[in-house]
């Protein structure tokens, strides 16, 4: 298996080329938070990716908000659903948390991943944004039949 850890230290923290696909169309992301108690809390989630950070959205007053106004550390994984070993892993802070204004952001998310405009209008959403400080890459075929 071949994979590559970048950490706070590195300058150039990015995602290789070959694996954007897996944060820039329809891969949901795994993301986790850390709840009160501690205990680490995981969702399912639509992300994108800007160059520099990972997006996603929730709806405002979500767990998934409250967690990370206590404790911003968060946790994004996208799998190739093709190949187990192509993989992205995230590490970082929530940075910035900003209304998404006139759901602009799940709007885009909605099309891309459902191909339609969000349904729930009615519901107020914020974005967050997480600031890569490890990303680690698997460029896959490890233990693949060909």
């Amino acid at each position: 298996m071949r994979f590559r850890v970048r950490d706070h230290d590195d300058k150039s923290l990015s995602i290789p080329d070959d694996l954007l696909d897996l944060v820039t169309t329809d891969r949901v992301g795994i993301v986790s938070s850390i709840r009160a108690d501690g205990s680490i809390a995981t969702y399912t989630m639509w992300i994108d990716w800007d160059g520099e950070h990972v997006l996603t959205s929730s709806p405002i007053g979500s767990s998934k908000g409250r967690n990370w106004r206590r404790n911003p550390q968060a946790s994004v994984a996208v799998v190739d659903r093709d190949d187990a070993w192509r993989f992205v892993i995230i590490r970082g802070p929530v940075t910035e948390i900003r209304p998404d204004v006139g759901l602009e952001f799940i709007d885009r998310m909605s099309l891309r991943y459902v191909g339609a405009p969000y349904f729930r209008r009615h519901v107020e959403r914020e974005i967050f944004v997480i600031t890569p400080d490890s990303i680690r890459t698997g460029k896959g075929g490890w233990g693949r039949r060909r």
